[in-house]
């Protein structure tokens, strides 16, 4: 579902300055990108397009396993979109839009582990396993008081292999996993919202910023990223609300 607009030139210059739209994909994250780096596909993927298609401009997809590459790619000038979580970390080098889904944070724990709530993970002798640079790890980095953050490439896999008392990650992998591993279970609850947004870096001009902002509130209304999700088989219910 795409609305015909005419392409803002000055827009496209600002955004695009090579003449191509070169977007960070955080393939780590498969509720915003499934398939591989030669073939990508989700949401993500088709937000790209469609802003490129928008402008009149050929799109690059530049693949990372991570949210802090595609991160450092775009701090970097390598890449001109991003779609990462909103975090203050991050907005020093990252101009976002509202965001376009909500994805929540969760914790996975040993089935016999008497932690029983969000609150209770937070406690001395807590070791929590994180994907290092992640939303959930920016969070429980400055949020914990008294657990400790254990990074790795990813967070359920650090949990696991270091014998740590919990492991933190999306809902929707976090779920999966569970279900496939009877010997973990998931905490009741979220210890956050991740907002999903597009993003570009902060010198762009306002008039960039301003149509990026735009575009995704009108994806959002009009039922793009809810047909979106759907076609990747993701929950529609994660649409954002209107900003």
């Amino acid at each position: 579902m795409t609305t015909t607009t005419t392409p803002n030139p000055a827009v496209a210059a600002d955004l695009a300055p090579t003449g191509v739209l070169r977007a960070s994909v955080n393939l780590g994250n498969p509720v915003l990108a499934q398939g591989t780096p030669e073939a990508p596909g989700g949401i993500t993927v088709d937000l790209a397009r469609e802003i490129g298609a928008r402008l009149g401009l050929p799109v690059e997809l530049l693949c990372f396993d991570a949210a802090r590459k595609s991160f450092e790619a775009m701090a970097a000038g390598r890449a001109d979109l991003c779609f990462l979580a909103v975090d203050p970390a991050r907005e020093t080098e990252v101009a976002f839009t509202a965001p376009y889904v909500v994805i929540e944070g969760v914790y996975a724990v040993p089935r016999g582990s008497a932690l029983t709530t969000v609150e209770e993970v937070d406690a001395p002798g807590v070791r929590i396993g994180v994907k290092k640079g992640s939303a959930y790890d920016l969070f429980l980095s400055r949020s914990l008081t008294h657990a400790t953050v254990v990074r790795g490439d990813e967070g359920v896999d650090t949990f696991r292999a270091e014998g740590l008392e919990a492991g933190a990650g999306i809902r929707q992998p976090l779920t999966a996993y569970a279900a496939a591993h009877p010997d973990v279970r998931l905490i009741d609850g979220r210890f956050m919202e991740i907002r999903q947004a597009v993003g570009t870096t902060v010198d762009r001009r306002p008039e960039t910023v301003a149509f990026l902002r735009d575009t995704v509130e009108e994806l959002k209304a009009n039922g793009f990223v809810t047909a979106s999700l759907r076609r990747s088989g993701q929950d529609t219910d994660l649409l954002a609300p209107p900003a």
